[in-house]
């Protein structure tokens, strides 16, 4: 079972300050030589995005970033998890190879097959994955993990293609590389968000949220208004 740490804001601002200490530790870190970290899309995780941007302070040589998720869109658009973190990217200077994103430009079975191949390849390296965000949908998904089949679809895989209920399609992590994340880290602010996150802290939970991280020993939930 999954022992769950939570942590309540009084306000989205107050969120944000904290992730972006959190982001900068885990980024500045010794450790981040042989570290990679997982961003999430949404709104949530964007200002602290911006502000460690803003910042410009460069990432050691060695860290590498992977995203939980991406829609089946192109790189430039707004509605890519990458194009929203180019401004981070490119204040961090990784190296192109230190940035394992989704590939749109490929047919979506092979994006999908192409993710998991690079997911497999830092794996392999040696490289652990230390923080890891996550959203938390108000329909009870995370990252683009909406339902059991696609559950039981991504058994043995680190990386799927999904059809999203919005008619979108996307790419996603599995159970079984969240299952590889030190540090999973769900993100859930506004009003919207109440009554999934009740019922997500619930220990009888069979939320597909819950369900994804059912591998991981901790997890943490950051919870605003």
């Amino acid at each position: 079972m999954t022992t769950l740490q939570i942590r309540r804001f009084a306000s989205p601002a107050a969120l944000d300050k904290a992730l972006i200490e959190r982001l900068q530790e885990s980024i500045h870190t010794p450790a981040a030589e042989r570290m990679a970290i997982m961003l999430s899309g949404g709104k949530t995780p964007l200002p602290a995005y911006r502000e460690l941007a803003r910042r410009g302070r460069r990432a050691p040589r060695g860290l590498h970033l992977l995203y939980s998720d991406d829609r089946y869109v192109p790189p430039t658009s707004e509605a890519s998890n990458y194009f929203q973190s180019r401004a981070l990217l490119e204040a961090l200077g990784l190296p192109q190879d230190a940035v394992l994103r989704v590939h749109t430009e490929l047919p979506l079975e092979e994006a999908a097959a192409d993710y998991e191949r690079q997911l497999s390849g830092l794996l392999q390296s040696g490289v652990r994955i230390g923080l890891g965000l996550l959203g938390l949908g108000a329909d009870g998904h995370t990252a683009s993990l909406f339902t059991s089949e696609q559950l039981e679809q991504a058994r043995g895989r680190l990386a799927i293609a999904v059809h999203r209920p919005d008619a979108m399609a996307g790419i996603s992590v599995t159970p079984e590389l969240l299952s590889q994340v030190d540090q999973p880290l769900f993100l859930a602010a506004g009003p919207d968000k109440h009554a999934i996150v009740d019922a997500f802290l619930r220990s009888d939970s069979q939320l597909t949220a819950r369900r994804a991280i059912a591998g991981c020993p901790v997890a943490e939930i950051w919870i605003a208004p």
